[in-house]
């Protein structure tokens, strides 16, 4: 054993030897295993900074992240599988890590080697999956993450004695501050140059019981090879530990980050905001002076940068929400929020398993409904589907922030508080529904939450940055693809049929587009809506966001004067809207009401696409489409109602 100590000490071993690489002529591709809160995506991170792809695993719904690790002369394809506690199969993370091990994912894939990442700080926990690698006689590297905070936790591993018993090279990392990093690299290196001889003897392959004799193994291992030097508790953060957790304390503290994290969203945003839409703005003003007043004109200006430019005025805000979030998931925060919330949940009827694809479901509700696959209980699955798009998705922030700005332009207070409300609001609806559900339509009783609480540690700024960046690339992806094609179509529709002889407005009533407004104003005229925000209604079937390009395109080509010095952003276009009457189209009820629509509203058509897919039949997303079109409209129009009486 060896002596306490209050710093941890690595007995190292010698490298192993670098003999000449095979000539296999295939791609070396390393798989990334290990159990959740190991710092595993963290490491992911390290090893590929920007160089990484996001899609599924092939013939999955589950998310797919590979990297490369550069080298001069070739480069490592890194893949990041989900976080398991073991290979049994018994949940679809277990079976995607079998299945990709077995070559049985993807007939190109070729595993060289697995990255194990176990957690220093928890040895024994992390060992048990080891003691299941040895069957897919794959070569195996352990890379002892978090050894920073193993370090302040005064733990000594005797790495040396690791080597011995596990049969595998161990190298020391820690994720967080990049320690160990390059010797991570090298080993990797060194594993793919190295022939695959003779695998390690797995230790419990004779054992009558694998299962028991592996805990018992990697408790063994753990005892001899790590030992903790008695340090009295940390206070404090039991006591902060106590108070986050809490049924009642931990609620209002809760929603003070909630309405921190939205108040530094839209305060910190405001300028870049401000910087992007007087570009494109500026840029619209430009191109109409440039070019003859014909049908190119309003192309370019009010098609193409209207719709582009009326969108990523928005990217600040969702950077800086990707950003934050990360931060606060990598502080160990969230997964205590995850326990407050539970227990509201299992009030409502949801399942304790539900928090994750609902706490997905705030980036996007499509991979939410996937995450479901999480639930065994076919009820509680169904339940948590029908309810998850009523959580405040991503796609949701350019229409949360238009219609903020516009009603609270200069208090960044309000505008935060309206913010958290839109949140709690779809929080609260889908809870609501939930328990609805459960008095008829879905009976039976939720399953509780079942969730490792990760130490408190300082967040990776690193991650939380390559996070922001990865989604922040999506995003304009979006913008530069499918909503620009959105926006030249509905460009069109508002243009042509283009009369001859009429002013900008009677040709945009006449138009495919103001057919289609007109049509629906009578049944929208009750929620404070005319026919052009009618047209928004329409597109944004698509994707919620694209009411926002759209507003701009229809406003924007029924502008009477291009010429004006007027500003020719989005909001301030929005601002000069007039109805026939001469009074604003958007004042403070038809904002309010709007905003209400889009927080129940179904308005994604891919989502009900998913849950039929996840369903296997067609009556639960016209189920699900249908309940939610309604509870948006009733709520919008009580709320423009009254709104317009009292102002």
């Amino acid at each position: 054993m060896l002596p306490e100590t209050q710093n941890i000490q690595w007995i190292e071993s010698p490298s192993p030897p670098v003999p000449v690489p095979p000539a296999t002529g295939r791609t070396s591709t390393f798989a990334l295993i290990g159990n959740p809160n190991t710092g595993k995506t963290t490491l992911f991170n390290a090893l590929t900074g920007l160089k990484i792809q996001t899609a599924n695993y092939p013939g999955t719904t589950v998310e797919c992240r590979r990297g490369t690790i550069p080298l001069p002369d070739h480069a490592i394809e890194i893949v990041d599988l989900p976080g398991i506690y073991s290979l049994s199969s018994e949940t679809p993370e277990e079976t995607i890590v079998r299945d990709f091990l077995l070559q049985k994912n993807d007939a190109t894939d070729y595993v060289t080697g697995i990255v194990l990442v176990i957690d220093s700080v928890n040895l024994e926990r992390s060992l048990f999956l080891a003691t299941q690698l040895h069957e897919f006689n794959v070569p195996v590297l352990i890379a002892l993450n978090r050894s920073d905070l193993a370090r302040k936790q005064g733990v000594t591993i005797n790495k040396a004695l690791l080597e011995k018993e596990t049969g595998w090279p161990v190298a020391v990392v820690s994720a967080l501050t990049g320690e160990g990093i390059p010797d991570l690299v090298q080993r990797i290196e060194d594993l793919r140059r190295t022939p695959n001889v003779v695998p390690p003897a797995c230790p419990v392959a004779c054992s009558g019981c694998p299962y028991q004799a592996g805990y018992a193994w990697s408790q063994k291992v753990a005892a001899s090879c790590a030992m903790r030097a008695h340090r009295p508790p940390n206070a404090f953060m039991e006591k902060m530990d106590r108070i986050l957790t809490h049924p009642v304390a931990g609620l209002p503290f809760f929603f003070a980050v909630m309405l921190g994290l939205f108040y530094m969203v839209f305060h910190l945003a405001s300028v870049p905001m401000d910087l992007i839409d007087g570009l494109f703005g500026s840029l619209g003003h430009w191109v109409s002076r440039q070019l003859p007043d014909i049908w190119l004109n309003s192309l370019l200006v009010d098609g193409v940068i209207g719709g582009v430019g009326g969108i990523l005025v928005f990217l600040p805000q969702i950077a800086l929400l990707f950003f934050m979030l990360a931060l606060l998931e990598d502080t160990g925060y969230l997964a205590r929020a995850a326990c407050i919330m539970d227990r509201f949940m299992r009030r409502m009827g949801l399942p304790g398993k539900a928090f994750v694809p609902l706490l997905t479901a705030h980036a996007c509700a499509i991979p939410a409904i996937m995450a479901t696959r999480v639930i065994e209980n076919p009820k509680d699955r169904l339940l948590t589907i029908l309810v998850a798009p009523l959580m405040s998705c991503s796609a949701r922030i350019p229409v949360y922030s238009m219609l903020i700005a516009l009603l609270f332009p200069d208090d960044p207070l309000k505008a935060s508080l309206t913010f958290v409300g839109a949140y709690t609001l779809g929080l609260s609806a889908a809870l609501g529904m939930a328990w609805l559900f459960r008095l008829g339509l879905i009976k039976g009783k939720s399953a509780p939450l079942l969730l490792e609480l990760p130490d408190f540690q300082r967040p990776s700024l690193r991650t939380a940055l390559l996070i922001m960046v990865d989604r922040s690339r999506i995003f304009i992806q979006q913008a530069g693809t499918v909503i620009l094609v959105i926006s030249l179509i509905l460009w069109a529709l508002a243009y042509f049929p283009r009369p001859a002889e009429h002013s900008d407005v009677s040709a945009l009533e006449q138009s495919f587009a103001g057919k289609i407004g007109k049509f629906m104003e009578p049944v929208i005229k009750p929620l404070g809506y005319d026919w052009q925000i009618g047209i928004g209604l329409v597109t944004s079937l698509a994707a919620r966001e694209v009411i926002v390009p759209t507003l701009s395109v229809v406003y924007g080509v029924g502008e009477a004067d291009t010429d004006s010095e007027e500003g020719g952003t989005l909001l301030d276009t929005l601002r000069r809207a007039e109805r026939n009457d001469g009074t604003p189209v958007f004042n403070t009820a038809t904002c309010l009401s709007l905003l209400i629509f889009y927080i129940l509203a179904a308005q994604c058509l891919p989502t009900q696409a998913i849950t039929r897919r996840e369903t296997n039949s067609w009556r639960w997303p016209v189920f699900q489409f249908t309940y939610m079109s309604l509870l948006a409209y009733i709520a919008a129009m009580i709320t423009y109602q009254i709104t317009s009486r009292l102002i």
